[in-house]
């Protein structure tokens, strides 16, 4: 957990999204006149929302600041993603009614008891937060909670349902918000503008690049900004020059992925063979 004291810039990358910062903005400012508040941010891979919880984080100055990122590997593992956010607050738990506290121990492992009653676990994760907040405003930032596991999901929506009069705020990013926050205020995500789309692709490219594969790129991607990033990066200068061999036959997220093999080739072959063990693990992991 991390405490920000000075003003906060812009998230480093962020192009455009001056609607999404106003939202997040009006959050930030919500929490520190003391109003509990809550928010879903939704979008498709790659459309920045990371960026964007990014930005929230720097703007929030005089807050305390904690993150979670859902895992896919520990999915089945229940509270892994609770204990990501709130271990560093247990501290406070002391102040908690017993069996709230018992059950929060209980769900971290510090505790041997049976299974913790579910709706106790909610109770302690409120509680928790509002005696959090009793130092600073506190904003607690949940990451992909598409892949966070359903007793941690189900924790924070309860909680997140039942934020008051403490200065406590909730933001949860995932690509389909699950029943656990339905009903949540929710900021959409979708691709940039045409104008930031073509900011955002002229600032990572260093070589020429034919207007009508520019405004091609675009279209193509919808504007979806990791698109932007990765797609020019599997052309070769005749086709980013002149557009030679550009086509759209083949899927948006086949040819990103074509152009991730690419990349790979000019990789000594000790390292790709490091990249290939890794992503083995990984897909034995999930």
């Amino acid at each position: 957990m991390t405490a920000h004291s000075g003003a906060g810039g812009p998230a480093a990358g962020l192009t455009g999204r001056l609607s999404e910062r106003s939202v997040l903005d009006r959050f930030v400012a919500g929490v520190r006149a003391g109003e509990g508040r809550a928010l879903v941010v939704r979008g498709e891979p790659g459309v920045g929302k990371t960026v964007l919880l990014d930005y929230l984080a720097g703007r929030a100055s005089g807050c305390l600041v904690a993150r979670a990122v859902g895992v896919q590997s520990e999915m089945e593992l229940a509270f892994a993603g609770l204990h990501q956010l709130c271990a560093p607050m247990l501290d406070h738990a002391e102040s908690l009614p017993v069996p709230q506290r018992e059950a929060l121990r209980t769900a971290f492992g510090l505790s041997a008891d049976p299974v913790p009653d579910r709706f106790l676990v909610g109770l302690a994760v409120l509680g928790l937060l509002s005696e959090t907040a009793g130092e600073r405003p506190l904003i607690c930032v949940v990451d992909d909670m598409q892949w966070l596991d359903h007793a941690s999901a189900q924790a924070l929506g309860f909680a997140a349902r039942r934020l008051a009069a403490d200065p406590v705020g909730m933001v949860f990013a995932a690509r389909v918000p699950g029943k656990d926050v339905a009903g949540l205020p929710e900021l959409v995500v979708e691709g940039l503008s045409e104008r930031d789309a073509r900011a955002l692709l002229e600032s990572v490219l260093t070589g020429p690049l034919d207007a009508q594969v520019r405004d091609r790129i675009i279209a193509d991607t919808n504007g979806n900004p990791l698109a932007l990033l990765e797609l020019p990066r599997g052309l070769t200068p005749a086709q980013l020059t002149g557009g030679f061999g550009l086509s759209s036959a083949v899927p948006l997220d086949g040819r990103i992925e074509e152009g991730f093999g690419r990349q790979l080739e000019t990789l000594p072959a000790q390292t790709r063979r490091l990249l290939q063990l890794a992503a083995d693990r990984f897909a034995r992991s999930r």
